[in-house]
């Protein structure tokens, strides 16, 4: 028995078990006795979710992140623990590489540790395969569990992300309004947010009525896709006959590389090529020309997970998605 299956035969919500576990007065007279008398027909026990809902609780928030290296994940990791931290919560974090063994172990260990909430932090805890995202619905019953950039239909999951189909889309169109039109793509993601990137790619072309050729689509795996590789792949690519006038990456760390690709085949940027990077990381000021980028608002981002994580804690009605907007910062390597 937990708070789910009160959630269902009261006929109420999570949220609303919630208040009336923590005698909220948000709660009409009627249904404090219908959740109350399903409580004491079931000899419910409040477990450690209940507990993280006020009744003592350990003030521990699970962070799970699949690479701390990463340069989006890290700072995002910073935004969180100083918020959280903020709030009065402690985080403890688990990291683990992409593979789904090891996330659902790092979901166990956090669940073990009974923090009052887990943050999974990247898309790529989402799967195609619904059955391989089972270890998401079942700490869900014990925990609320908020996704960092991506979004999952589950009952006490929620979803706070950019909506990166359409900043990639925009990024996209304003390369082919200044003239553009042979524009390589490049990505080391086909996750979640990696497919809504790619699909803004092919949207944008499509709305200007520009035939999307395939060999301008570069994949790298996410091992090798380090600055020289990118720039010796650009440079084999043109050594190919591969023509192109704009590079757009889906992360900041490959349009790094592709600066670095300019710089040895003597191409101008903006003049020659164009170049937009992803994230609007602190790279962006690092290379010169200053590079263009999509902000993809990963600050706000954290500070409404910690905001959603919080409201659910209190026992608050908090939206299952939320999307935030991106916004193409223009800086010198685009025209």
């Amino acid at each position: 028995m937990n708070i789910y299956d009160i959630s269902r035969r009261a006929g109420v919500s999570i949220a609303t078990v919630s208040r009336v576990l923590n005698n909220s007065p948000h709660v009409s007279e009627n249904t404090r006795k219908k959740v109350m008398a399903v409580i004491e027909g079931t000899g419910y026990v409040p477990n450690a979710f209940a507990r993280g809902l006020g009744l003592n609780t350990m003030k521990t928030i699970g962070l799970l992140c699949p690479d701390a290296s990463d340069p989006y994940l890290s700072q995002a990791l910073t935004y969180l623990e100083r918020a959280f931290r903020q709030q009065g919560y402690d985080c403890l974090l688990s990291c683990t590489d992409k593979a789904l063994l090891a996330r659902q172990q790092g979901v166990e260990l956090l669940k073990s540790r009974h923090v009052d909430g887990i943050v999974l932090m990247g898309s790529s805890f989402i799967e195609d395969d619904p059955s391989e995202n089972d270890y998401i619905r079942d700490a869900a019953r014990s925990v609320p569990v908020i996704l960092l950039n991506a979004a999952f239909p589950c009952d006490n999951v929620y979803g706070v992300q950019c909506d990166d189909q359409r900043a990639v889309n925009e990024a996209t169109l304003s390369l082919l309004d200044s003239g553009c039109r042979r524009i390589l793509y490049l990505y080391h993601s086909r996750n979640y947010s990696g497919r809504k990137k790619l699909t803004g790619y092919r949207d944008a072309h499509a709305q200007r009525g520009v035939e999307v050729d395939e060999k301008l689509l570069c994949f790298f795996d996410q091992d090798k896709g380090s600055v020289h590789q990118v720039r010796d792949t650009l440079l084999q690519l043109e050594k190919d006959g591969l023509c192109f006038d704009a590079v757009l990456t889906s992360e900041d760390i490959l349009s790094v590389g592709a600066l670095k690709y300019a710089r040895a085949a003597g191409r101008r940027v903006p003049e020659d090529l164009s170049v937009i990077g992803y994230n609007n990381s602190s790279l962006c000021a690092c290379t010169e020309p200053e590079l263009t980028s999509v902000d993809n608002k990963l600050f706000a981002i954290c500070e409404h997970i910690v905001t959603t994580m919080m409201g659910v804690l209190d026992g608050k009605e908090m939206p299952q998605k939320t999307v935030f907007t991106g916004e193409l910062v223009k800086r010198e390597t685009t025209k």
